[in-house]
């Protein structure tokens, strides 16, 4: 049975006459994917066309658009654009470091516990950010401190108890389809492994989706206090 890795956290050339201990195979793929990203999207937005006759590209980039800003906006009942360019970044990585799978030699970064836990750690990041931009630093912290300020410690640890439920959930899904994989891979090495393949790639667009709505929903619950604030007081008014 061939040795499963479970972590592809590994210095590529740990000995030589240079030492290149940090760039391992996670920063590796991790820019890899981040320079064919770049590269797709410059191919398909360099000659956008407002005709009836789109190329391809562009047509897939539009339904991609139209689908995310309408899954923000069914999420978070708000307007979508302040979020579109995070989430949408957040499921683009994701899902082209799950589909890249199928090329030999290649570990997705996102089978790696370092690539997500740091975005998680964007998610953490990005909640209070949209947060005081939507309702201002005090109305925000003042979350913290409801019903009362005896709930500030458990509203903390709420916070950081769920950004590293992120980075496991990604994490523990993506490891667990590479290591079944590879555990048939050692009894049936023949067909077993390829429908695993095929299923281990829907297995990563469902966690792309599932990460990204799942980050919205955080960023939605930290400024939809603003939002029924604002809704609330044209109804005072028109009741006065």
């Amino acid at each position: 049975m061939p040795a499963i890795q479970i972590n592809p956290d590994v210095a590529l050339w740990p000995n030589g006459p240079v030492v290149i201990n940090q760039l391992n195979a996670t920063i590796l793929f991790t820019w890899l994917v981040m320079a064919l990203l770049i590269l797709i999207c410059w191919l398909v937005t360099r000659n956008l066309s407002t005709e009836t006759t789109l190329s391809r590209g562009q047509n897939l980039l539009e339904v991609l658009v139209t689908g995310l800003r309408g899954q923000i906006r069914e999420v978070s009942q708000q307007d979508p654009g302040p979020y579109l360019p995070f989430v949408g970044t957040l499921f683009l990585f994701i899902a082209a470091s799950n589909l890249l799978d199928v090329v030999p030699g290649y570990r997705s970064p996102t089978g790696s516990l370092s690539t997500t836990a740091a975005l998680a750690t964007c998610v953490f990041i990005a909640v209070p950010w949209f947060g005081v931009t939507s309702q201002g630093i005090g109305r925000y912290l003042k979350q913290y401190i409801q019903p009362s300020a005896f709930m500030l410690p458990f509203n903390i640890i709420g916070e950081l108890s769920r950004t590293l439920a992120l980075a496991v959930r990604l994490y523990g899904n993506m490891m667990s389809g590479s290591v079944i994989g590879m555990i048939l891979l050692g009894f049936v090495p023949l067909f077993v492994p390829i429908v695993m393949q095929l299923f281990g790639l829907l297995t990563g667009m469902i966690q792309a989706y599932i990460f990204a709505v799942l980050a919205m929903v955080y960023i939605a619950s930290a400024t939809q206090v603003h939002q029924v604030s604002n809704d609330e007081i044209p109804e005072t008014k028109n009741s006065a």
